[in-house]
């Protein structure tokens, strides 16, 4: 892919502005990102479910009306409703957060926030969109009370639904927003600063993770690391 060097200007420019983006299909030229040895789980996951038949867009359907219907661990009680996830089958890139916020609990889809427009910004900087090529859900579905970070056994209740979501969906490579899904997705306790910045492999999947955009919009020093972390997730998807 051949991008414009006046792109690449502008988007250096962008990344220095606080929550402000220049609305528009950006174009960035890509700086070479030296070859990285891929990082494997600790403990490489096994897909729960290790075939689907039949129509992959019904057994999503019916995953998503199981996943509305949960009841298996106490957030269900304060919901207002479960998020599976949004997107298109066969994707490029899977994005999986931590968890709803209060407007995704309202709206019940993923990332629909100021975090998720500055997702949205980070995706088109790469070529990519939540309508034609991504697909995205959190690891766990329903949100934690106040924002907090999701518990263990909150954390497991939810583990199959996202094994058989990574199942159906059939990405090809995984981006991990913030801490809490890139330990869960390397089975690390490692923080997100020391597991951001190489390849990872989960499912069998080549694995980018990165700082959460609510992070980031809180701390504009990570803006950078962010933008490598995305010119290495696009590296791999053009190799």
């Amino acid at each position: 892919m051949n991008m414009s060097h006046e792109f690449a200007g502008a988007f250096h420019e962008l990344t220095l502005l606080a929550e402000d983006f220049v609305r528009g299909p950006y174009r960035q030229q890509r700086e070479s990102v030296p070859e990285q040895a891929a990082q494997q789980s600790p403990e490489p996951f096994v897909a729960a479910h290790t075939a689907v038949v039949g129509d992959r867009s019904e057994a999503r359907r019916l995953l998503e009306q199981e996943i509305l219907a949960c009841s298996l661990c106490p957030l269900s009680g304060g919901r207002t409703q479960a998020v599976p996830g949004v997107g298109v089958l066969d994707p490029l890139v899977m994005v999986i957060g931590e968890g709803p916020g209060a407007e995704e609990d309202r709206l019940g889809a993923p990332f629909v926030g100021p975090a998720g427009r500055y997702l949205d910004d980070w995706l088109r900087a790469i070529e990519l969109s939540r309508e034609a090529n991504v697909y995205i859900t959190n690891v766990v579905k329903c949100r934690p009370p106040g924002n907090r970070d999701p518990e263990p056994a909150e954390i497991q209740a939810c583990r199959p639904y996202l094994e058989r979501q990574i199942e159906l969906v059939r990405p090809r490579v995984i981006l991990a927003a913030g801490r809490v899904a890139a330990q869960f997705l390397t089975s690390s306790e490692l923080g997100i600063g020391k597991l951001r910045g190489r390849e990872h492999r989960c499912y069998g999947l080549p694995m980018v993770a990165t700082y959460h955009p609510s992070g980031v919009l809180r701390n504009p020093d990570w803006r950078r690391p962010v933008w490598e972390d995305l010119k290495l997730l696009r590296s791999i998807l053009d190799r």
